[in-house]
């Protein structure tokens, strides 16, 4: 069953651990960022199947809500959540008492692909990110404005349009700050019609520019399947996993 953990005092400001079963080995933590374009109607419930199943194949699964869009989430605090949520993995300790094993992943599937490879740019955290996993992940978010995808939601989101805070919008968009210092893993579903590939193809191109390290991947399935275990596309995302730890010093 997980084990629920509060990083703050509002409401949304917690989130589930899942242990893998019976005192087996950890190989390592996966930070599970769920979507649904940073709006309060979606939530961890997302990311529980993706956690239930990690722990089943010895990873420790964290699944991370935060606060969103209709809920007191956006900008800045959006964003203070997950680096809150992530640093707080510093005191559970793990069944040995020597704390969660590393390496550290973040998985971020479409908006919490966002935010999972923004995580990995902190700076100065107490937790950090030894890669990135992003599943369809809006990492382009002018470009994604541009398009009007899901009814202005990066406007909604961030609380600004562009041309009105050009700052929050360069601090959020994950194509304007790169490179970050890790692995970046960049799945797309070959049939995803919610979130465009060309989102994917500029966040890799701008971090090979930048010096970064970023690879796209085109995996079976539209844009569920890829959280959906059991389909051909989750068990790209676990390969995926696989190969995040071990590029991984840790």
């Amino acid at each position: 069953m997980p084990q629920r953990f509060t990083y703050g005092s509002h409401p949304e400001q917690f989130g589930e651990l899942t242990l893998p079963p019976g005192g087996q080995p950890v190989r390592g933590t996966v930070v599970v960022i769920h979507g649904g374009y940073w709006r309060s109607m979606y939530s961890l419930e997302l990311g529980r199947p993706l956690a239930s199943d990690l722990a089943g194949r010895g990873w420790a699964a964290v699944n991370l809500e935060y606060r969103r869009a209709g809920n007191g989430g956006g900008w800045p605090q959006t964003f203070a959540d997950i680096g809150a949520g992530i640093d707080a993995l510093a005191a559970l300790p793990e069944p040995g008492g020597t704390g969660l094993p590393g390496p550290v992943i973040a998985l971020g599937h479409s908006a919490g692909g966002q935010l999972a490879v923004w995580a990995a740019g902190r700076q100065a955290p107490r937790v950090a990110l030894d890669a990135v996993v992003s599943q369809s992940g809006v990492l382009d978010l002018r470009r994604a404005h541009e398009l009007g995808l899901s009814s202005a939601a990066v406007e909604n989101f961030l609380g600004a349009g562009p041309e009105e805070d050009p700052e929050r919008w360069q601090a959020a968009d994950p194509i304007r700050t790169v490179p970050v210092p890790v692995p970046v893993l960049v799945l797309h579903g070959k049939e995803d019609a919610t979130v465009p590939l060309e989102l994917a193809e500029s966040y890799v191109q701008a971090a090979h520019a930048a010096g970064g390290t970023a690879e796209l991947r085109l995996i079976p399935g539209d844009h569920f399947e890829m959280i959906t275990p059991g389909t051909a596309g989750w068990d790209e995302v676990l390969r995926a996993l696989e190969d995040a730890a071990e590029a991984s010093p840790r």
